[in-house]
């Protein structure tokens, strides 16, 4: 088989976008981590069951986001590019949920596991990312 057709197997073509996705998801994690006021994994080793359904909303939101990518770009650049930009959105949507919820603080919330606060943070995110997702396809 000669390289552009090992290049363009289906199962090598799912291996690549895979690990590209698994990758953006970590970097994804590490700006998420950045952006809240709390040390994410840190607070689910505790059983902050509030962190962990919002970073459950965060990761499957930015997975969704991607899934959408996949789909709908036929280049692995392309689908970085529009994956990374609907990522972008997904935070921007975090940080306007903080600001548009003046009354109490999201992370500060969600640090002393208000349930409530972190299911919502995850409805937002997944729910968020069908609509980035339907968007960037």
């Amino acid at each position: 088989m000669n390289q552009t057709g090992f290049w363009n197997h289906p199962l090598v073509e799912s291996a690549g976008y895979f690990s590209v996705v698994v990758l953006c998801l970590i970097v994804s994690m590490v700006i998420f981590e950045l952006v809240t006021k709390y040390k994410n994994w840190e607070e689910i080793r505790k059983g902050n069951v509030a962190v962990a359904l919002a970073t459950g909303g965060k990761i499957f939101g930015v997975a969704n986001i991607f899934r959408y990518s996949i789909e709908q770009h036929n280049s692995l650049p392309q689908m970085i590019g529009w994956g990374l930009f609907g990522f972008t959105l997904l935070i921007f949507a975090y940080l306007l949920f903080e600001f548009l919820t003046p009354k109490f603080n999201i992370d500060k919330e969600i640090e002393a596991d208000n349930r409530a606060v972190g299911f919502i943070s995850l409805t937002i995110s997944v729910g968020l990312s069908f609509v980035i997702g339907a968007s960037i396809s």
